[in-house]
């Protein structure tokens, strides 16, 4: 019975996703303030990759078989270092100061570990 449970839950049940969802809001929030001539640059491509991550979740927990659903985790973890590069770059170019990177690693580092435990998790 507990398998079938497993199998029902919607992803927004998923503490991976809420956390991607969270992490999405914050970083659509400190993008606002980099430059307007970002726009198109480092702004949409942090932003693109952030809503990829629990896009890839969602996606995989709706496919048929869990081979499905493990591709599409394995996805959202290189959204993961994606937006954490750019952020990186980010702070190396002044659009984020030290103080405001380290809570997003911190909370990039929590959404990895809780996506690889759930990607061991599925058989």
């Amino acid at each position: 019975m507990e398998g079938k449970n497993k199998k029902s839950r919607s992803y927004q049940d998923l503490e991976v996703w809420k956390s991607s969802i969270a992490l999405v809001k914050e970083i659509y929030q400190a993008t606002t303030r980099f430059p307007s001539s970002e726009i198109y640059g480092l702004t949409n491509q942090i932003r693109r990759a952030a809503v990829s991550i629990p896009s890839n979740i969602a996606e995989g927990q709706g496919r048929i078989s869990p081979k499905e659903f493990r591709q599409f985790l394995s996805i959202s973890i290189g959204s993961l270092a994606e937006v954490e590069t750019q952020l990186i770059i980010a702070k190396e170019i002044n659009y984020l100061a030290p103080e405001e990177l380290n809570p997003f690693l911190i909370k990039i580092d929590h959404i990895r570990k809780m996506a690889k435990a759930l990607l061991n998790s599925i058989k």
